[in-house]
């Protein structure tokens, strides 16, 4: 029976002509030996030499450099091996025309020359294939090369070299050649498939020109096209980035209604279009959608879901999504981390932010200056000192010239130790800034006024407001309402000086001011100056000045010009909802507001009570409630509830802390009326004796905020 005898052992199907013995003929090598086997498919294996006489010792001959096996051409496996041989070989001349071609210049005829000599016979379109997909170091001889390709190939569908080429273009981003390339593929007459429509659309994407996707997306009816999960993936995308979140989301709605299968990458889009949108109750609807209808959430899902939570300010929602993505098992990135970073600071949740950033720390990643900055200020916001300098050491240390501190870094230091009025370590940062060749902001500026003006040193107050102008610095509502925040809490012997820069800052704040110092000016006339000051500042600055501008009037007994503030800012719309009732309560709202504001609100609310108490009607609802808020306020490290306590209770007041509601004083309509009538018999309620003696307490806590 004829067979192929390569590794079959039986002697029986032997051939009989003279062989070498199966033990040295068909044994298989090991890699270690040097010797070459050859195989035939159509000669017998040739007989061995005589060796020379030097050659045979002790009756053994020495071996072949060289083995033969011969394979019968009657075997079936015979056409494989045949087969494999040819394969290799065309392989091999593949391969030299590919690296010959990504040699070749983008001339057409240095091209065609390379592809004539590997390519004597017409190629088939295969080969066209293979060679345009290796050989795509340049776009242009790629293009080059598929023209020739087309004029000589036996090429039955051209349409597929085409989108090799395009796939190419759009790995190296040219969409100017795409479109050239889009253009003659039509003058040709290649009608464009989906695999077409998906790699120009993909690439207009890559390129940053969503409008392009777009256009493109909305060509593939006019040819017959239908867009597959990853066409509609990247069009979702580009019609979020063109701006046209109804398109994407509409797009996204007809895949869930036709039950298209969804995957990762279709919901990290509309996740992302959703972020983008602010609509972030959507991407969290998205998210949780995908994970019901059996879509397992992958890096990219999660780290876009971290970054819109982080930008929807819910550091709780990004808490427990980085808790799935950990028992997932899914290994966070870099971007991951950054995404918490950015979470986390934003939020001001210290504690988060330092642990992920020491986790960077120690898996030794890149951390830039921006994300320095974020970490620099939160801890100035928060007070993390020590965390603080930690992170501005690493800073300096660091070898990468991309985390070394810039301008901001050095504000936000010098923003930190002003807080907590440091005055010594704000200076040397300032030293600090200016040998590393930074010049001071209007930021490190104002928050080195803030400092000077905490510490009562009002010379250095006025120094630093001479830096600004040296340095050719334009004073911002924010630096005059620094300037007006350390006047409320100056000296009246030393007030002339801070009150002079307002004025060189802003002419209308500083005769606003000047008025209210003056205690020979109506209190008409100040409102109305006032007013006019309120009404035409910047909305973001409006509360700010009317709470400084109380601190002030407070301090220096001015409590009808306070009280006339608060009426006109009330009038303004800038302090709303201070007061609410219901039937069962009425409340006071303080959060927000200044020392000197909030007590000046409690002055003409308790006024308003006595008046409701006088006026016989339906008098006071069972309960009544002071609303201070808990933690620290902007305009005092203490916190208004803490104050407020001290405050009611030299006022002997019945209102004493909830211990169910933070931040609130409550007290029963009983208890008020019985203090409000001990107070009239005593002709203390809207008396000179009482106004006296709240200046007197208010005046205290000033000057403690001072302190």
């Amino acid at each position: 029976m004829a067979s192929l005898l390569l590794g079959r052992s039986p002697s029986s199907i032997l051939p009989s002509w003279p062989h070498r013995p199966v033990s040295a003929s068909f044994h298989p090598r090991t890699p270690s030996s040097s010797a070459a086997a050859h195989v035939s498919v159509h000669d017998p294996p040739p007989q061995d030499p005589a060796p020379p006489p030097d050659s045979i010792t002790n009756g053994n001959r020495s071996s072949s450099n060289t083995r033969y096996i011969w394979v019968n051409p009657n075997s079936p496996r015979a056409a494989g091996v045949a087969r494999s041989r040819a394969g290799s070989s065309c392989r091999a001349r593949l391969a030299s025309a590919a690296a010959v071609l990504g040699a070749c210049e983008p001339a057409e005829a240095a091209v065609a020359a390379a592809l004539e000599a590997a390519f004597p016979e017409p190629p088939a379109e295969q080969d066209a294939v293979i060679v345009l997909n290796t050989a795509a170091a340049r776009p242009e001889t790629a293009v080059l090369a598929l023209r020739w390709f087309l004029e000589k190939a036996e090429v039955r569908k051209k349409a597929i070299l085409y989108n090799v080429v395009l796939k190419l273009l759009r790995k190296k981003r040219r969409w100017s050649e795409t479109e050239v390339l889009w253009g003659e593929m039509l003058r040709d007459g290649v009608q464009p498939d989906n695999a077409t429509f998906s790699t120009v659309i993909s690439c207009a994407r890559a390129c940053g020109l969503p409008g392009k996707a777009v256009e493109w997306f909305e060509k593939m009816p006019e040819f017959e096209c239908s867009p597959d999960m990853l066409t509609y993936s990247a069009v979702i995308d580009a019609y979020g980035r063109a701006g046209n979140a109804e398109a994407a989301l509409s797009l996204y709605d007809r895949a869930r209604a036709e039950k298209w299968k969804l995957d990762p990458v279709i919901c990290s889009t509309v996740i992302k279009v959703h972020s983008t949108g602010g609509n972030f109750d959507g991407a969290l609807n998205v998210f949780e959608e995908m994970k019901a209808a059996g879509v397992k959430p992958n890096l990219v899902v999660y780290n876009t879901m971290l970054d819109a939570m982080g930008r929807a300010m819910r550091p709780w929602v990004v808490k427990t999504i980085h808790r799935e993505m950990t028992d997932q098992k899914v290994q966070p990135t870099r971007a991951t981390y950054c995404c918490l970073l950015h979470a986390y600071t934003r939020a001001r949740y210290g504690g988060d932010a330092m642990a992920v950033y020491r986790l960077m720390k120690d898996e030794a990643m890149d951390i830039d200056v921006v994300h320095y900055n974020m970490l620099l200020s939160m801890c100035a916001d928060i007070g993390y000192v020590d965390e603080a300098e930690e992170i501005f050491r690493d800073m300096k240390a660091s070898i990468d010239a991309r985390s070394k501190p810039d301008s901001w870094s050095y504000s936000s230091m010098v923003t930190l130790y002003s807080s907590t009025v440091n005055v010594l370590a704000a200076e040397g940062i300032l030293n600090e800034m200016l040998e590393a060749g930074f010049k001071p902001n209007i930021f490190v500026l104002t928050s080195l006024i803030r400092c000077y003006g905490k510490a009562g040193r009002t010379d250095d107050v006025v120094r630093s407001f001479g830096m600004l102008e040296d340095l050719g610095i334009s004073p911002d509502d924010r630096f005059c309402g620094c300037l007006l925040s350390v006047a409320a809490n100056t000296q009246t012997e030393e007030l002339a000086k801070v009150i002079n820069c307002i004025e060189r800052s802003n002419a209308q704040l500083g005769a606003v001011v000047k008025l209210l110092v003056d205690k020979s000016s109506t209190s008409e006339s100040f409102r109305e100056a006032a007013s006019d000051l309120l009404s035409s500042a910047r909305g973001v600055v409006k509360m700010p000045y009317c709470n400084c501008l109380m601190d002030l009037c407070v301090n220096l007994n001015q409590m009808e010009k306070a009280c006339a503030l608060l009426d006109a800012a009330q009038h303004l719309g800038i302090y709303t909802n201070i007061q609410t009732r219901t039937q069962t309560q009425w409340s006071l709202h303080l959060r927000g507001l200044s020392v000197g504001a909030a007590l000046t609100t409690l002055h003409v609310w308790m006024n308003d009570l006595y008046t409701a108490l006088q006026s016989g009607g339906e008098g006071l609802p069972p309960l009544l409630g002071i609303h201070t808020g808990q933690g620290k306020n902007t305009y005092s490290d203490r916190g208004l509830a803490g104050m407020f306590e001290e405050h009611l209770k030299e006022l002997e007041a019945p209102f004493h802390e909830a211990p169910d509601k933070a931040g609130w004083f409550l007290t029963t309509s009983v208890a008020a009326k019985l203090w409000l009538e001990e107070k009239k018999s005593s002709e203390l309620v809207f008396s000179d004796s009482l106004l006296h003696r709240f200046l007197q307490v208010v005046g205290q806590l000033l000057h403690s905020i001072s302190l």
